[in-house]
């Protein structure tokens, strides 16, 4: 059963029986409706981007992205670029899949970002979410719902952290302004 996550809120990725070895976390979006007379004119796509950003004591050391599909380590991997979205309805557009046992030991956090490459704020997408996923089981461990919308076209949405020898994950929430995910690094600085 999946948690629903709320800012700032942290849970364990440890499961019964043994630890978790490999997640995958899902972005999914659409973009709003349009009303009235705009309607006539379809939605307008939207192109958000997941990335996952490895941080070694508070510095920056690898990331994934739509530009760089895995980390240099191989532990990290990205599923592709989805242009337009549209699932929305708890399907995956984006997926960045993490081997918790490959990731180098001097990695102790992993924050997942999206941003807004074309540029719109997300005051313009709907039923924006990222998950997390056992990748073993398909299981649904963590959804962090995107909300409240707001001028801006960045977020920093959840980290998975080292906690003694498993992983915990926290849902950060963090609005932040960038088209692509160096440019959230200021936003993602306060949540090391």
């Amino acid at each position: 059963m999946a948690v629903n996550l709320s800012k700032g809120q942290a849970i364990s990725l440890e499961k019964a029986g043994g630890g978790l070895t490999r997640v995958r976390m899902g972005l999914g979006w659409k973009a709003i409706q349009r009303r009235g007379l705009s309607k006539f004119f379809g939605t307008k796509e939207i192109d958000l981007d997941a990335s996952a950003m490895l941080f070694s004591n508070g510095q920056l050391v690898d990331e994934v992205s739509f530009r760089k599909l895995a980390s240099g380590c191989g532990s990290v991997r990205h599923g592709g670029d989805n242009l337009t979205g549209g699932s929305g309805a708890g399907g995956d557009d984006e997926v960045i899949w993490v081997d918790l046992t490959s990731v180098p030991p001097q990695v102790d956090q992993i924050v997942f970002t999206v941003n807004s490459y074309t540029g719109q704020t997300f005051a313009e997408v709907e039923a924006a979410f990222c998950r997390l996923v056992d990748d073993s089981s398909g299981e649904e461990m963590a959804r962090y719902t995107l909300t409240g919308g707001g001028p801006f076209t960045g977020q920093v949405m959840a980290k998975v952290q080292r906690v003694g020898n498993g992983w915990s994950m926290t849902a950060i929430g963090a609005p932040a302004n960038g088209r692509v995910s160096g440019q959230l690094l200021p936003a993602i600085t306060p949540h090391l």
